[in-house]
């Protein structure tokens, strides 16, 4: 995938990325011929998949990360609004028709753009890897981009998810959408304490329904870890 450079907290994983549906169009899966271990090779514009030293996802240890006491708390405001699920072949998300609300990090402010799963999650704490991974993208006025990543582990069904299961039976073919109508997405506004700790749950059922629409290539959708090359962790903590 591009390059990403990631700041850490205790249960959100927040960094800067650039484009999103960077592979639209193009023939690429998460295992075999394709793999990730191959992206770096399919066009010259994706090289950092081979070459980058800041890539993602990682596996974080606490022992080595940072408390960083110049991050701020994780401020944010969404509200309900018109929704649309949709297809991408390698992963399932959802598009928003109207602004959403925003997030305010260290006195920045970022729109939320669009959500989208993957299956397993992409990053792991303490060598665990979790069930699923969402990725919340938010755009900034000055156009820089920002992602929060809520991890899964498989329980309870998560009452966000379940709102949009009947849209995922309707959604089987690749590039196809399915209106969600308004979508509340209001429990999203709860405000961690530690920003990598927060771990939300998500039923067995959520996780095939998820899973069912996808690509065959690309029904495992999570990229492999990748090495620190000395970049730092951070943390917040408000406790401490």
């Amino acid at each position: 995938m591009a390059q990403l450079s990631i700041i850490f907290a205790l249960s959100l994983l927040l960094g800067i990325a650039s484009a999103i549906d960077v592979f639209r169009g193009m023939e690429f899966g998460y295992s075999g011929h394709n793999g990730p271990d191959k992206w770096g090779k399919l066009n010259p514009t994706f090289s950092p998949c081979s070459t980058g030293k800041r890539q993602s996802p990682i596996n974080i240890q606490r022992n080595l990360t940072v408390h960083n006491k110049l991050l701020k708390p994780l401020t944010r405001n969404y509200k309900s609004v018109n929704a649309t699920l949709v297809n991408r072949g390698y992963s399932v998300g959802v598009r928003f028709e109207e602004s959403p609300g925003d997030l305010w990090i260290n006195g920045k402010n970022y729109t939320l753009q669009q959500f989208h799963w993957h299956l397993p999650a992409e990053h792991h704490i303490e060598g665990q890897r979790f069930a699923a991974e969402l990725h919340m993208v938010h755009r900034a006025a000055d156009n820089s981009a920002l992602v929060v990543s809520m991890l899964y582990q498989e329980s309870k069904a998560d009452p966000l998810f379940s709102r949009i299961m009947e849209g995922l039976k309707h959604l089987r073919k690749e590039n196809t959408e399915v209106p969600l109508g308004t979508l509340n997405i209001n429990e999203l506004n709860r405000r961690p304490r530690k920003y990598y700790t927060y771990v939300m749950s998500i039923s067995k059922e959520q996780i095939t329904t998820l899973d069912s629409p996808l690509n065959s290539h690309c029904k495992k959708n999570a990229r492999p870890c990748q090495p620190l090359n000395g970049r730092e962790v951070d943390v917040y903590d408000e406790l401490n």
